[in-house]
């Protein structure tokens, strides 16, 4: 049975997860009146507005988000109260930082919202320069630091140049600004993923262990609970196999009282395709990332299956394709998250549910116990997990947070950490194949 966050494994050994403070603030609800008399200044007519109105969100020391804004043309009409356009995640020292005015600032930061018309670029080949409706303005207060929700703001505002030069009506932004408290858990491999590290819990300067990662690319003991799933994934150490594919890799990761609650194995063989010596997107590797049936003892089932390959460019990256298995079938499949990491600097990858919602065209479920995503209706979760890892041939130990409301047992947070391990490992895996040269010619083959 699953173990709560605070579980006594006996003989001293106690998982206590204390979650560290953040906040999520988030826009939406965005809709946009322009009165007539708006719409003659800006020589526009209502459907180029439609098409082409978009908001700039800033707010001190994060990058400016961009989205588009619908035009509302019924006076009595109000957009969708519970869509999220953008989401900003603030630690506590964000806060901190955005409450205190530093050399270069007078005043408390803002979130502003600068709303503009048109598009820069060409049309029917004459120049096309947007135009600025006008902004909206919100000072960040102490009472962003609360700790509890709070709506900053909900309901129409005048943003338009019109009303504050002339008296006459400008244009109008409907928007909810909503702060909520979104604490986490945070993580850390203390090695790299192939010494098969202990994972330790941070909480300020405390360092607590919660799990141990085994990595291994032995043939798997037909006794191993999981060897229906990677039977053919052998170990195979010589240098001219390992030319042509990186295959049998596998994790588990071990609570503390030395269960496996989790694991990982490579289930597509990692190969260059055919003309180069890179893992490309026609034939991407994969991973099964695998958590413990609730219902039998000693067996396992499939929770996600995690693509990986390279992207060539003057860039390199690697893209990762995260989808959840209905039901422990692969079949069903739920796209979760696809992120692009630089291969030679490493990067972030992501599940972030208010994204996948702007871009899937299927809802996405809401988040359940011991990680089923995939048994209610739609809701808008938000963050579920990120995991930061080194690019290849760097000395990565991956750094993972989990917001708290989607992990409610110890088996929770493993699955997490096996996906995180599996991502870790897809940067090495996807590295360029050694080329193997004829006598006298350059090509490979």
């Amino acid at each position: 049975s699953s173990r709560n966050i605070n579980s006594d494994y006996g003989e001293g050994l106690v998982t206590k997860m204390d979650p560290q403070v953040f906040f999520r603030l988030s826009i939406g609800s965005l809709g946009l009146r322009i009165p007539g008399s708006a719409l003659n200044a800006a020589k526009s007519g209502i459907q180029a507005f439609a098409s082409s109105c978009l908001c700039e969100i800033r707010l001190r020391g994060f990058p400016v988000q961009t989205t588009s804004i619908p035009v509302v043309s019924s006076p009595e009409a109000t957009p969708d109260s519970h869509s999220v356009a953008s989401s900003f995640y603030l630690e506590e020292s964000d806060l901190k930082a955005l409450l205190a005015p530093g050399c270069f600032y007078t005043s408390h930061a803002c979130l502003e919202i600068a709303v503009f018309t048109g598009r820069k670029g060409v049309h029917c080949g004459v120049g096309v320069k947007r135009q600025l409706l006008g902004t909206f303005k919100l000072e960040v207060g102490p009472e962003w630091g609360e700790r509890k929700p709070l709506i900053l703001y909900n309901g129409w505002i005048g943003i338009g140049k019109n009303k504050q030069e002339s008296g006459k009506p400008g244009a109008e932004l409907h928007l909810r600004v909503k702060l909520d408290p979104d604490p986490r858990y945070v993580f850390q491999f203390e090695d790299i993923t192939t010494s098969s590290p202990q994972i330790v819990q941070l909480q300020g300067t405390i360092k607590q262990p919660i799990f141990s990662c085994k990595f291994s690319r032995d043939r798997v003991p037909q006794t191993d609970p999981l060897s229906t799933y990677w039977a053919n994934s052998t170990d195979n150490s010589d240098q001219e196999m390992e030319r042509r594919e990186r295959k049998g890799w596998k994790v588990k990761i071990h609570d503390l009282s030395g269960s496996a609650v989790a694991a990982a194995f490579i289930t597509t063989p990692f190969v260059p395709s055919t003309g180069c010596d890179w893992v490309s997107k026609s034939n991407p590797g994969a991973w099964l990332i695998a958590r413990p049936d609730a219902c039998i003892p000693e067996s396992w089932q499939p929770w996600g299956k995690l693509e990986a390959w390279r992207e060539r460019g003057v860039r390199d990256a690697i893209c990762c394709r995260f989808h959840l298995l209905s039901e422990g079938q692969e079949v069903g499949e739920l796209l979760m998250s696809e992120i692009f990491i630089n291969a030679d600097k490493g990067g972030e990858f992501l599940i972030d549910t208010d994204r996948q919602v702007r871009t899937a065209s299927t809802p996405i479920p809401s988040p359940q116990s011991s990680g089923d995503y995939s048994a209610l209706g739609p809701v808008v979760g938000g963050f579920v997990m990120s995991c930061r890892v080194q690019g290849e041939g760097k000395s990565s130990k991956p750094l993972v947070q989990l917001a708290m409301r989607h992990i409610t047992c110890v088996e929770d947070a493993a699955i997490f950490m096996a996906l995180a391990a599996a991502v870790d490992l897809s940067i090495e895996a996807c590295r360029p194949f050694r080329r193997k040269f004829r006598r006298g010619s350059r090509h490979s083959f």
